[in-house]
């Protein structure tokens, strides 16, 4: 049985608003990590002064806009999706790099950059040889986002708005967030979430849950996140638990694939198989680029778990987190 749309009239399958970062990914070794007093796998918060140091040491790299949400409405807009973004940028090198590839990709692009302010945001990713991504992120303009920058005509032509849960770390973000909440459901639209790390959420659990009660009808999450929220270690329990909260859930677990509940329904996604492992920037993503491609055009939710599957799967065999290959492909 396929899904109702949210909206018929929506001129626009999905909104998403999230932090405006230039990846810059360089090759990297657990040497380099460690003589750069690095922590393997994780992602760090540094400040410019940091950032620059770090730059400054990293082997030859590639600079290509990113930020977790930029992500999926590319690759969403690569899917045949019509999608926009709301973020926020600085009229600098590589606030020149973010629009052009994003616009690049599709993707209608709607803030115009700041002439002042902390230079745009970036994230130095170091790539080891077992395809592990330690990300170093310097923030800058991109947490200046605020609700003057939320186009509501815009969102409310969206069938869905997706946020990005890194937007939490800062209240004008964040206030920004639940304007565009207000915004979708409003006009009767669907509201979308990605709890984007385990670590976010132990900062803000209690607002997600209040978040999550009041507003979300889409989530998505890790198999670490969604134990987090709940603080369990049963995987059970937290599917369960956030199967009674929204009408849609998408829980991801690498290599054993992926869950999606709606309402007492349980579907089990496999993973498939890449070619190669080269780089997991960028994998949940392209998941949930995949996963809401599906949702916006009707499908059934084991349909659309599996395209976000192999979107998954292609972006990882890989470097980078903007395919290189067109998705559309992927679709049968």
């Amino acid at each position: 049985m396929a899904l109702e749309n949210s909206n018929d009239r929506a001129q626009l399958d999905v909104i998403g608003l999230g932090n405006a970062i230039v990846d810059v990914i360089a090759y990297a070794d657990d040497p380099q990590l460690d003589q750069l007093e690095l922590v393997k796998s994780a992602m760090t918060l540094v400040d410019e002064e940091r950032s620059a140091f770090l730059y400054s040491n990293m082997n030859p790299a590639r600079e290509i806009s990113g930020g977790s949400c930029a992500n999926t409405m590319a690759a969403m807009a690569d899917l045949g999706s019509k999608a926009a973004y709301i973020g926020r940028i600085k009229d600098d090198e590589l606030g020149r790099v973010f629009a052009h590839d994003i616009k690049a990709t599709g993707v209608d692009f709607i803030n115009a950059p700041a002439a002042a302010g902390p230079s745009t945001a970036r994230s130095l990713i170091f790539v080891t040889p077992d395809a592990q991504r330690t990300m170093q992120t310097y923030l800058g303009a991109c947490v200046e986002l605020a609700p003057d920058d939320v186009d509501e005509a815009r969102v409310a032509a969206a069938k869905i708005t997706y946020l990005e849960g890194y937007l939490w770390d800062r209240p004008e973000a964040k206030a920004a967030c639940l304007k565009a909440a207000g915004i979708a459901h409003k006009n009767g639209n669907q509201l979308a979430l990605t709890l984007s790390d385990s670590f976010c959420v132990d900062r803000w659990r209690g607002e997600f849950l209040d978040l999550i009660d009041k507003h979300v009808d889409i989530l998505f999450a890790n198999e670490a996140e969604i134990l987090s929220l709940y603080e369990t270690e049963d995987l059970t329990t937290a599917v369960d638990r956030i199967a009674g909260q929204v009408a849609i859930a998408a829980i991801t677990r690498s290599e054993h694939g992926s869950i999606i509940t709606h309402g007492s329904g349980r579907h089990t996604i496999p993973a498939t198989k890449p070619d190669r492992l080269l780089d997991t920037t960028g994998a949940g993503d392209l998941y949930a680029a995949g996963v809401l491609h599906g949702i916006a055009q009707g499908w059934d939710l084991p349909a659309a778990g599996l395209l976000g599957s192999k979107c998954a799967t292609s972006i990882i065999a890989q470097y980078g987190a903007r395919s290189e290959q067109p998705l559309a492909k992927l679709i049968n």
